[in-house]
Formats: C-alpha cells, structure tokens, sequence
C-alpha cells in the first residue's frame, strides 16, 4: 500500500530582499505561515531499482529536476537502501503561484518515503536534505508560524498565532522565482545609477538595515506592541488585534514593486481582495497567488464570492497552527519535529 501525505502551502506575512550574497542567493527575511489548501502526494515503494514522478499537471516535470525527485534519491542515498520509488502527485495548488508548492511536495515525498522505508531520518538530516534541494523547503518540516532567514532556508518556529480566515486568489499567471529576483536586481542598479553613486557596499548596507527594520518590526507586531494599550489582546479577540496591528505595521512583499509593474492583472487581484474587505492583503513569496486576511469566515466567503464574479480564481482556507499541521498530514499522528 502507497502512503499518501497531504502537502500544504504556505503564505509570506512580509518578505524583504536584501544584499546579493557570495553564493549568487539573496539575504531574506520573512515570516512564513501554513494555510490549509494542500495537493496530494503519495509514495510507493517496490522490488527494483529507479525513480518515478506520476501527475497529471504537464507543467509538473517528471524527471530529476522536480524536487521530489531529488528529495527521494538523496533519502536512498543517506539510508543507503535500494528500491523502485513511485511518486504521484494530485495537484490542486498552482504551479509558481508562490504558495511553496513544489517545496512542500518535496517534504511530503521526504516524510511518506520515510515511512515506507520504515526507516526514518534523524531531524538534522531531514533538515540538512530539504536545505540542498530548495530554500523553501524546510518550513515545511516546521508548519506554523515560521521565522525564515538566509536565503530562507534557515527556519526558527515562532509562537503560533491564531487561526485567521484567509482567501486566497490565484490568477492564471506563472512568475519565475528566479526571474522576479533578477528584476529586483535590476531595479536595484536603476537606483543606484539614479543616485550616480559607484560604492555598491552602501547600498548593501541599505539593504541590511531593511531587513534589521523589518525584523524589529515583526517583533514588536507578534508581541502587541502596536496595539492601542500595548498589551496584547487586551479589550478584543487577539486575532482581530492581530490582524488590524498586522495593517499598522506596513509590512510588506518587496516582491510586489517588481511583480506588479510585470504583471498588472496581479496587482488588479490586489485592489479587488482590499475592496472585498480584507484586514490585510499581500503578494505571496514572488507570486502570482495574493492572500487576503478576513476577521471571520462569512466575510472570506462573501470575498470569494465576489472575486469569482470577477473571474478570479479563489479559495477561502485557514492558517494552519503548527499542530494542527502535523496532526493532518497523514490525518492522525505526529512525527519527530524541528522545534517541536
């Protein structure tokens, strides 16, 4: 029997892009979060040798360069075993639609291999394997409320919040990762020819204090610092007074003064989420899909409602708790967590 493994998306609350590093990635910062929407993984394993990628999305790639693939043959190689390794792939999430989807294929593949192999990893090569083959990738061996910096890849679990209504827009539109880093790039050097200035250190020191400013300004939104009293919670529903310090905070997806300009009809997605009534809306990691947070479910679907009235593909989901995450993956259960 195949074991099957739902694999969730995620959202970006904020996400800033600082200086080029020495290995060609950009230093980021950004609050990561896990959102019900999911795809559907399942692993087979059976006499012979190989691997199999089965979906029936044509833009999925079958061969080694899905990260599923490369999830699985760096398992057999760290376990040393031998064996024909099938893996389908249901999907409903979009494909570069910057909810991780590939990525969090790739740590279902990893877990349902694991388990079929009856042989788990240890945590820090689960770890170790997921940060090799993609930035994104290691969140998901967290879920939650997720802290990411470096490239993204290095993960640290925050206090969870709330479970917020969330709604979820995905235009039929593909943004390259790659390529939206590479405009960001170029906006960047726009800039600094404008300035006429020759010293690119300070402005990679620009970009670090961003991202120091971005940091102090999450802290102070996950511990209340911008409510009215400045206690958190106090006098209202602590996800209400999340959502509307969330908005206070201006934190936002750089992503977005790259994409948008790209890409009108994205940034028109945005404008019909806040007009729908979303407490907070925001591009997800460098898009197409955009997010918008409701204070409750009637709003989200009256939102939804409204955007496919517009021809916009929506969903109204939740955001998953780091719990609650483990706890469906498999329907039941728990496994050896980062952080847990």
């Amino acid at each position: 029997m195949a074991t099957s493994v739902r694999s969730f998306a995620k959202i970006n609350l904020g996400l800033k892009i600082g200086p080029l590093r020495e290995d060609g990635f950009h230093e980021l910062r950004t609050i990561y979060q896990t959102v019900a929407l999911s795809d559907q993984v399942r692993v087979d394993v059976s006499k012979g040798l190989g691997l199999e990628i089965a979906c029936k999305d044509p833009r999925v790639p079958d061969d080694e360069s899905n990260t599923c693939w490369r999830v699985a043959d760096r398992i057999l190689r760290s376990l040393k075993v031998r064996g024909k390794v099938r893996i389908s792939i249901e999907k409903r999430l979009p494909v570069q639609g910057g909810l991780g989807s590939a990525s969090s294929n790739a740590v279902a593949t990893m877990l349902a291999l694991e388990k079929e192999l009856k042989q788990p990893l240890a945590a820090d090569e689960r770890l170790r394997i997921a940060s090799e083959v993609g930035s994104d990738l290691p969140l998901f061996l967290v879920g939650g409320t997720v802290l990411g910096t470096g490239r993204g890849e290095q993960v640290y679990p925050l206090e969870d919040l709330p479970s917020f209504h969330c709604v979820i827009a995905t235009p039929e539109v593909g943004v390259s990762t790659p390529a939206a880093f590479a405009d960001w790039d170029k906006r960047c050097a726009a800039i600094l020819a404008d300035r006429k200035l020759s010293d690119v250190k300070l402005t990679d020191k620009e970009s670090l204090d961003r991202i120091n400013m971005f940091s102090r300004t999450i802290y102070e939104w996950l511990n209340g610092s911008f409510t009215p009293t400045g206690v958190p919670g106090k006098g209202r529903d602590r996800a209400e007074a999340l959502l509307l310090d969330l908005v206070r905070t201006g934190i936002e997806n750089d992503f977005e003064s790259v994409v948008f300009p790209k890409y009108p009809a994205i940034r028109e997605v945005k404008r019909a989420l806040e007009r729908s009534g979303a407490k907070y809306v925001s591009l997800s990691g460098s898009g197409s899909a955009v997010f918008g947070l409701f204070a409750d479910q009637e709003s989200a679907n009256q939102a939804v409602k409204k955007l496919e009235q517009n021809d916009i593909p929506a969903q109204a989901t939740v955001t998953l708790p780091r719990e609650r995450y483990w706890n469906e993956l498999f329907g039941a259960g728990r496994l050896n967590v980062i952080g847990a």
